[in-house]
Parts: structure tokens; sequence; C-alpha cells
């Protein structure tokens, strides 16, 4: 029988291994002198291992000339990294402190308006957070720049900094063509990104050269975010690229080649899709295109609908949608986009919602102000359609091209004719915060649904953009409502606990964000 001296005597911890797996019985051995063997075996091995070579140290990182924030803006970003949010209940209410969460992206965004760079010390948590949450990362690793970069690449769970970052302050002067050259090949993506957008900020015609160099070489998604990237800036001069990225291998570098042709009203391609919607549409009514030839493929054109659209209106809507919208006046004899909105298709309503849909996507990808107002109509008609639309989200696109005061000031009205509930998708695209008639006509709806009785829950969507877009010098009046909506004597949790609940966590939150913003503000020069 095997005793505890001949298994310790085995040479290899590989043997002690065998002669488990096949059990001490064929072995004639004892297992209590195997189990005793291994533990002398492992001892053994443990002091004698040899520690590995020290790998190379990574270089410093990189400076970042921004400044830190102020101490009490730091303090602040900490604990809103933290997540603490406000102790709420186990009934799922909110409680009244504010959602600390939620005010992140702001403490984000205007920290980025002064220029301030990350904390280092806050720096992990920082891009933790913007890990977890997508949202928060465009910021997050505008804030980290530099640095951020240089732990990303020591962190696999950081990984994603290095496609989405910016690069902050490694960036060459896009006058040293040296330094742009050899950061454009030999670049992490993100920072290729980062210093083409730096190079097309400074000269436009310059980032599409930069651009042309390599495209060949480029991977599809990599042209296709390349090329997306050209939509800030874009011109006249970047036509002969665009035109030439119509005949790439990609469809959708092909594709968004195309749209952003069309959003040239010169353009050549804005020039073939004007000729083909101008044959189409007219006074005497609509006659789709009979095929998609290879012209309008070329051009961009998708020719299989999507399930149960019909082929030539499909065609239509992209023909339509790609044409220059100063096309039209000429064509119906000099009206303007309001007189041509409200004009009868002869050939039926089916028609005309082909149609005007078409002209509102035309309106946002042109950005053209006046056929958006055409579009939208009046601020008190019915609230999901328009002469142009069939649904509040495409009326929100069409808010967008408009300058930010009258785009709040259509809002206003809406919420006064129709109420918050319509209204969610409209708010999401106003300008913050909201200030002025907007701002009175959100607080006023709300003190409407208290007074009806309506309980807060059906305004939670709402309720969470005011806390983050509202003016903060909306508290004081939001005050006078807390006052009016408090508990009742009971202490019953009716509507007017809740209501009372809610403006109270409003005001706090208006407060919070004004101390913010405070706390961010430069110290006057001495």
């Amino acid at each position: 029988m095997a005793t505890t001296a001949e298994y310790t005597g085995c040479g290899e911890w590989e043997e002690l291994v065998a002669a488990a797996l096949l059990g001490t019985g064929r072995r004639q051995g004892d297992p209590a002198a195997l189990l005793a063997a291994a533990a002398v075996q492992t001892v053994r091995r443990r002091a004698g291992l040899r520690p590995a070579e020290a790998g190379p140290r990574p270089r410093p990182a990189p400076a970042d000339p921004r400044p830190e924030p102020p101490e009490p803006a730091r303090r602040r970003l900490a604990q809103l990294l933290a997540g603490r949010t406000g102790a709420g209940s186990g009934s799922g209410r909110r409680g009244a402190a504010p959602d600390l969460t939620e005010l992140l992206p702001q403490w984000l965004a205007a920290a980025a308006r002064h220029g301030y760079r990350a904390p280092a010390a806050l720096l992990p948590a920082l891009l933790d957070a913007a890990r977890a949450r997508t949202d928060l990362r465009p910021r997050s690793l505008d804030l980290a720049g530099p640095r951020g970069l240089w732990l990303a690449r020591l962190n696999p769970d950081w990984r994603f900094a290095l496609r989405g970052g910016t690069g902050g302050g490694e960036l060459p002067d896009p006058e040293d063509e040296a330094g742009v050259r050899q950061l454009w090949q030999e670049g992490l993506f993100a920072e290729r990104m980062a210093l083409l957008g730096a190079v097309r900020a400074h000269e436009p015609a310059a980032a599409v050269r930069l651009l042309s160099g390599t495209w060949a070489t480029e991977r599809a998604e990599d042209r296709l975010m390349f090329l997306d990237s050209l939509r800030v800036g874009l011109s006249e001069q970047d036509e002969p690229f665009l035109e030439a990225a119509l005949g790439d291998r990609s469809r959708n570098v092909r594709a968004t080649a195309a749209e952003l042709l069309s959003a040239l009203p010169g353009s050549a391609l804005a020039g073939r899709m004007a000729r083909r919607a101008v044959a189409c549409v007219g006074p005497q009514g609509v006659v789709p295109p009979a095929e998609c030839d290879a012209g309008m493929l070329r051009d961009g054109v998708v020719k299989r609908p999507p399930a149960g659209r019909g082929e030539r209106a499909w065609w239509l809507g992209q023909l339509v949608e790609a044409a220059p919208l100063s096309c039209w006046r000429e064509r119906f004899g000099g009206l303007g986009p309001e007189r041509i909105v409200e004009l009868p298709v002869a050939d039926g309503e089916s028609w005309r919602e082909e149609l005007h849909a078409a002209w509102c996507r035309a309106a946002v990808r042109q950005r053209n102000a006046e056929w958006a107002g055409a579009l939208l109509g009046a601020a008190s008609g019915p609230p999901a359609t328009a002469p142009g639309t069939a649904s509040l989200a495409e009326r929100a696109k069409l808010l967008s091209v408009l300058p930010d005061a009258e785009r709040a000031d259509w809002v206003a009205r809406f919420i006064r004719a129709h109420g918050l509930p319509e209204a969610f998708q409209l708010l999401a695209v106003c300008a913050v915060p909201w200030a002025g008639a907007l701002g009175r006509a959100v607080v006023d709806a709300l003190d409407a649904a208290r007074e009806a009785g309506s309980y807060p829950w059906s305004f939670s969507g709402v309720m969470g953009l005011a806390e983050r877009c509202l003016d903060p010098a909306e508290a004081e009046r939001l005050e006078e409502l807390t006052a009016a909506a408090r508990y009742p004597e009971d202490g019953a949790a009716g509507a007017a606990a809740y209501w009372a609940e809610a403006f109270q966590r409003l005001v706090a939150t208006l407060r919070l964000r004004a101390a913010m913003l405070a706390e961010l503000a430069p110290a006057p020069p001495a």
C-alpha cells in the first residue's frame, strides 16, 4: 500500500492528480496519504513560485490643459456619480427629494460649457457611469478627455471609450499637417473621429481631403460614420466626394451619401430628384413612377418597399423627400408653402397623405423652417394631425427645424389648447431651460391638473421633463402651488398628498439645479 512518503516522492503535481483521478484503490494507496501528499506538494508549489517578470510600466497620462471645476462642483459631481436618490417608499412613490441621477447629464453639459475637465480622482467613477448609461457617454468622455482615454486602455471594462471618446487634448493642431496625417494613419477610431471633427471645424475641405486619402481602405462601418460626420458644415464643396460615394460598395454608405446630397438644394442629385418629382406631382394630380430605374437606384432610391406599402407610393415618397423644396413654388404657379399644403389632391386622400409625409421629411432634412411651419399648421388644431402630419412624433421633428423661440411659443400655445398629456414628445424637442411662455404654460397646466383632481403619476413623464428642463426661476411660483397642494389633515394618501409630494420634489430639484450652476461658475478674477 502506498504511504505518505511514497506519494510525497512523486516528482510532479500531475502524478498526484492522476492518482486521484484513477482512485487509490487501483493504485493500492491510502486515501489519507494521497491527501497528505497533496497538501505537502501544494505548500511546496506555493513556496517555490517565482514571481513573474514585471511588465512595462504604462507611460504617464497625457496632460489636459483644461482646469478642474471648483471644489464645490467637484463634491457635487462625486455625489451625483454615487447615484444616491431621494428616499422613496416601498409603494413605488418617488418621494419629495430630487433624483440625483437625472441631474448628472445637466452637470456634465454645464461643465462642458465652462471648458472644465473631469477631476482625476473621479475618472474611474465617471467611466463606470458612462459604461452603465450610453446617454452619458458623449459628455462623460468629453469631460474625461485624454486622461480618460489613457485610463480606458488599462481596463477592458472601459473599452467602449476607445471607440467613443474624443481624445481631448491629444489632438494635434489642425494646421499641423504632419501631426494630423500621423494621427489619422495611426490613431484609434475614436481619435480619428475627433480629429476629423476638429479638422472639419477648422477647414471643411481639408477634412474631405483627409478622408479621401484613406477612403478605399476603410471598413464599411467606419466609412459610414466618417461620412455621417460630414453633416456638420455640409456645403457644396462636399458634392464631388459625396457623388463618388454614391458608387460605394456598402448600401448604407450609398444611402447616406444620397441623403446628404439631397440636403444640398443646388447639388446635381437634388436637381435629378427635382426633375423626377415634378414629373409625378403637379396641380393636375399625382402620377407615381411606373418603375425604379437604374438612375433612381444609384441616387439612393430603395426599390423594395417595407411590408404594407405599395411599390409606386414608396418610390414617389423617396423622390419627393429628396427633391429641393424650392422646386414646388414654380410647379404650383408661384404659391407659397402654406397655400401648397392646403391644396386638394385630385387623385385621392391617400396620395395626399403620401405627398405631405414626404414634404415633412424633406423639410426636416433640408432644415426649411418656412415649410416646417406650414406643415405644422395651427397649434390649436387637432393634436395628432396637421396639414402634413399624421402623428405627434412627426410634429416634433418639424418643430426641431424652427428657431428656439418660435418652437417654444408654438408648444406653449399647443399646451394651452390641449393640455399636457399630448405634449410630451413636443416638449422633448424644446430648448432648455423652458423659459417665458412655455414655462408658464407647463406650470399652469400642472396646476390645472391638480385642481381637476387628477393623480400626478398620469403626468410622470412631463413631471420628469419639468424637473430637468424648467427654468429654475420658476421655483418661486411653484412654491405657491406647493403650499396650495398641502397634505390633507387626516394624512390620507389621496391625490392632494401625491401632488404636494410632486411639487415639493419639483421645487427642490429646481433649487438644486440653480445651486449646481452657481457652483460651476468660474470664480471672479482677483
